[in-house]
């Protein structure tokens, strides 16, 4: 701490001088009491000047209220994989975004790229908070003003939902179409889909005695990434054996691991391998802000979200060899609990009522966009983080 008295051999009195049976208090003594005021004031006025021109200051008055001609839009799960391309789309389409990640799966690096791209006080906030801890959430609610809620926070993988059933939270049902997913014979039959449903479900109930407007989507095997490269996926290393066919074939491209595993030939399939429908991510996330536009209160949608075309794993994995320009070595093993033969949307629906139809939806060309990323960010977003 910094001291401006100035030294003095013997200490200045500070009682009051008598004259004439009076006493006068001292002028140099009244003169410090004010300068000291004075300088207590002036500090005040600087720490308010600052606060008033710090982006926390201004950001966190405008996400309180809401404001005319502005969506304040809550993206749990938003620093995720999908969740931050759809945070980002949203960005770029104006609309004010909260971030709210307890970061188990996703990334802070990916955060940090959205901050870097807007920066303007006003268009994005993050919240490190965990969904499962209600103060937490009832807290982040009483401090902002939402519009409107997407939510990506989920445990998502099949394998892993199978050796962990209770954390479980999100899945695909293996239909056609939204009144066949309801019907008797299409029970899911792994804990992954089986959360998904209830879900589904406990969402259907409570809209019933809600004017809330609802919008679920049912969407498929998510591939590819941000076409200018700005994101991509990067799941956590722990992860990475349950994730996505498609980052375990970078992995084998990169040479992290010794190649791909196929777990089941023997399905009822043209070639015996699996049949899924890849959507790319950003056909996916414009398929949610379509529904966000077409959202009515007191009213529930549910649509599938693919392309209506099913490729087999072997299919794949041909598509991204081809992409990564890697000939990698695939092992054939048996199959792995919880999965279907043939999974596929009909997205008849959604083309119908809200007028999307996926654009990307050459296989390849969806696997080579993601690797440009991945070959950028060998690490993830470490760089970033």
């Amino acid at each position: 701490m910094l001291n401006f008295a100035r030294g003095r051999s013997q200490p200045r009195s500070t009682r009051s001088m008598p004259l004439s049976g009076m006493e006068y208090p001292d002028p140099k003594r009244k003169s410090n009491f004010v300068g000291k005021i004075l300088m207590a004031a002036t500090l005040t006025a600087l720490c308010i000047i600052m606060l008033k021109q710090s982006p926390n200051f201004n950001t966190l008055s405008r996400f309180s209220e809401h404001e005319e001609g502005v969506t304040h839009v809550l993206v749990t799960g938003g620093a995720g994989y999908i969740g931050s391309h759809a945070a980002l789309r949203l960005l770029k389409e104006s609309y004010r975004v909260t971030i709210v990640d307890n970061l188990s799966r996703g990334n802070i690096g990916a955060v940090k790229v959205l901050q870097k791209l807007f920066p303007e006080p006003g268009q994005l906030q993050f919240v490190y908070a965990d969904l499962g801890d209600a103060k937490a959430v009832n807290k982040i609610f009483s401090e902002n003003a939402f519009d409107a809620v997407m939510h990506f926070a989920a445990v998502a993988y099949v394998g892993e939902s199978t050796l962990d059933p209770l954390k479980s939270s999100a899945s695909m049902l293996p239909c056609l179409e939204t009144s066949e997913c309801m019907s008797p014979d299409k029970v899911p039959i792994n804990p992954y889909g089986k959360a998904k449903k209830m879900a589904e479900d406990i969402i259907l109930d409570y809209s019933k005695n809600s004017d809330m407007a609802v919008m679920i989507l049912r969407y498929f095997n998510v591939i590819g990434s941000d076409p200018e490269g700005r994101l991509g996926e990067a799941p956590k290393p722990e992860l990475r054996e349950h994730g996505r066919i498609s980052g375990a074939c970078f992995d084998a491209a990169h040479g992290v691991i010794p190649g791909l595993k196929v777990k089941g030939t023997d399905y009822k399939t043209h070639d015996g391998t699996c049949i899924r429908d890849y959507i790319d991510v950003t056909d996916l996330v414009d398929a949610h802000v379509k529904a966000l536009k077409k959202a009515k209160p007191g009213e529930v949608g549910i649509y599938n979200v693919g392309t209506g075309r099913g490729r087999s794993v072997k299919e794949f994995v041909e598509a991204c060899k081809k992409a990564t320009g890697v000939e990698i070595k695939v092992d054939y093993l048996p199959r792995r609990p919880g999965d279907y033969a043939e999974v596929f949307s009909d997205p008849t629906k959604i083309r119908r009522e809200l007028n999307w139809t996926a654009q990307l939806t050459d296989l390849q060309e969806s696997l080579q966009i993601a690797w440009r990323w991945q070959k950028a960010h060998r690490d993830g977003y470490a760089a970033a983080s």
